[in-house]
């Protein structure tokens, strides 16, 4: 399993998996299609600690699986168990990209109840200072892609990692 963390994971996890003639799964659109419902649905039901024992249940099934790239949700790392499987079961990569290009990216995104708040930018800086020594603590490589579009950070990842060949 390739793992992908942090912001545009879903679109260089689809490249990724396209080049590779892996699989490519999604954690966040898998929680949606096993509960029938959307992710703010979830959140405003069971509030964000049910969300995450969903989350974690997907990730301990979605680690089992070999020979996919799979895109985690942004809070996936909060959890010490999701932390562990997916260090110990695949190769991770996290996308670290700064809070202000992130809001820029999210910012009309309706998706992401935890930037349903006033000062959205603020609590994207607040997730990153909280989330990021937790990504860098489950990633074998960390990409900083600020700067770098889809195209050019897949193929960072296979120049620097040759090892990795389609399933």
């Amino acid at each position: 399993m390739i793992g992908l963390m942090g912001a545009g994971k879903t679109t260089v996890g689809k490249q990724l998996a396209r080049r590779l003639g892996r699989q490519f799964v999604d954690s966040d659109h898998e929680i949606v299609a096993r509960t029938g419902v959307a992710i703010p649905t979830i959140f405003e039901i069971e509030g964000e600690d049910g969300f995450r024992r969903r989350e974690a249940q997907t990730i301990a099934e979605l680690t089992e699986l070999c020979g996919i790239v799979m895109a985690t949700g942004g809070g996936v790392v909060l959890r010490p168990e999701n932390r562990s499987r997916l260090r110990d079961t695949g190769w991770v990569v996290y996308l670290n990209v700064p809070p202000a290009m992130l809001y820029e990216r999210t910012r009309h995104d309706r998706n992401r109840p935890l930037l349903q708040v006033a000062d959205p930018l603020a609590r994207l800086e607040a997730l990153h200072a909280e989330r990021d020594p937790l990504y860098r603590e489950v990633a074998h490589f960390v990409v900083e892609g600020s700067h770098l579009v889809a195209s050019g950070i897949v193929n960072l990842l296979l120049r620097e990692f040759p090892q990795m060949s389609p399933a």
